[in-house]
């Protein structure tokens, strides 16, 4: 699992896809968002600017992130 510490009040769910490593660049994290294949907190989310938030969980391709103050 990953982590990623928070440098504001929220990090957007795309930015932390790339912050991880886990997609190339902002239009790959739209692509897989879009497609379903992101989860936060267990749900599938489509928004690519859904504001992440301390002690969310995202779930893609196997990995885990978690959000951290």
């Amino acid at each position: 699992m990953q982590v990623i510490k928070l440098r504001e009040d929220y990090i957007k769910l795309g930015q932390a896809l790339k912050a991880a490593g886990l997609v190339e660049n902002g239009v790959d994290a739209k692509f897989v968002i879009q497609d379903g294949l992101v989860k936060v907190n267990g749900c599938i989310e489509t928004q690519r600017g859904k504001k992440l938030v301390a002690g969310d969980l995202v779930e893609f391709d196997g990995e885990q992130i978690k959000i951290e103050d």
